[in-house]
């Protein structure tokens, strides 16, 4: 239900959506309160009544009126609150360099923002190699890493979009990465981006897992007919991801400083991604277990993986293993049985999860790391260290 003491944000419901996206990050960074209602944009989902109808995303503010275009929202935010998102001088230029660099005749897709053409075949790859060049060339006329100097209105019209070419891009055409020294100006946006931002690198960011997922599905975007090379190095990527899933103390430590300042004034937050994370499967149990036991049923992997575990107690140590629990550590570790249940659990969780839908991707990257070091061998002396 929408709030009448402050702005309710209509955004799209999977997190899918780039101009939801970009209306969720304008309130996340400027720590404004605020509600959000998730609509199925899919056509036949339900819609609550008092929905007006049309395209997320969508404000309906506290006096009672309804706006829509996800930059006039920005735009209306910031003339409210006074975030300084427009302060820059050269702002609105670099806004509208957006609509000119990204490639036309390419389909809008939320899932797969302006990767194929209206017959459902990938962009070719000088396509994107112009777009990421004249991208970068953009951020090098810029006094800092961000597209006017300083984080402004600029970068949120253009994080969706270039988060979602850095996990798409390489699955489409080999070579082609965003986050390469190729694009040097463009690698150290990317890069202030996840370091400096914490709104954006807590919660709304999605991840290279869950980006390279929605490629494979029907709709409006490849239409589903993924050729096979496509698919070999989604396989491949997935693979790499799960092979990644440590981080060093270096990278640990500045996680959890910008967690902390996203925590700041989020008191309702855990102390840490991880036990957010928790806290997240201890909220939605019941609909996790619904989940669990629909995907046995005709998932012959998961049948084999997790029928006749007990699914809640298995949920259960993982919150607690997420929490940092050392009677924990020290149960799973020497019960080979609880540990193949708990690994298993958590590779579930990680095969279904959507970030940032479900949660930040550094609270899902939490859930992956336990997936990864209770279920190969070779990496158990993290956990156990």
């Amino acid at each position: 239900m929408y709030s009448v003491d402050r702005p309710t944000l209509f955004r799209e419901r999977h997190g899918w959506c780039p101009y939801s996206e970009r209306v969720w990050l304008a309130l996340e960074v400027m720590g404004l309160p605020y509600d959000t209602v998730r609509i199925d944009n899919t056509g036949p989902g339900v819609k609550p009544d008092y929905w007006p109808g049309g395209t997320t995303p969508q404000m309906r503010w506290a006096d009672g009126q309804w706006q829509g275009e996800s930059m006039n929202l920005i735009r209306a935010l910031d003339e409210r609150c006074g975030g300084g998102l427009y302060a820059p001088p050269d702002v609105e230029e670099k806004i509208k360099a957006w609509k000119t660099i990204f490639p036309r005749g390419a389909r809008p897709s939320s899932r797969a923002a302006f990767l194929f053409g209206n017959g459902g075949n990938p962009l070719p790859k000088k396509e994107f190699e112009r777009v990421l060049q004249e991208t970068d060339d953009l951020l090098r006329d810029s006094n800092g890493p961000f597209f006017c100097g300083v984080f402004s209105a600029a970068d949120i019209a253009w994080a969706p979009f270039l988060e979602r070419y850095a996990a798409q891009l390489p699955c489409l055409h080999d070579g082609l990465l965003a986050r390469s020294d190729d694009y040097p100006h463009l690698n150290r946006w990317y890069q202030a981006m996840d370091d400096q931002i914490a709104a954006y690198a807590c919660r709304v960011k999605g991840d290279n897992w869950s980006w390279r997922k929605v490629l494979g599905m029907a709709g409006y975007g490849n239409m589903g007919n993924v050729p096979n090379d496509i698919l070999n190095r989604m396989v491949k990527f997935a693979i790499e991801d799960r092979m990644l899933a440590h981080l060093s103390k270096e990278e640990s430590m500045k996680q959890q400083k910008l967690w902390d300042e996203y925590r700041i004034e989020r008191p309702y937050l855990a102390p840490t991604a991880s036990a957010e994370a928790a806290a997240t499967i201890v909220r939605n149990r019941e609909a996790i277990i619904a989940d669990v036991e629909k995907q046995c049923k005709f998932d012959m992997k998961w049948q084999a993986e997790l029928s006749g575990n007990d699914i809640d107690m298995s949920l259960r140590e993982l919150a607690a293993l997420l929490v940092v629990d050392i009677k924990t550590i020290i149960r799973i570790s020497r019960d080979a049985n609880l540990k193949r249940q708990v690994g298993s659990m958590a590779s579930f969780l990680d095969e279904r999860l959507c970030v940032p839908r479900d949660m930040g991707s550094m609270s899902a990257f939490s859930i992956r790391q336990i997936a990864y070091r209770l279920c190969e061998k070779e990496r158990e002396q993290y956990i156990w260290a």
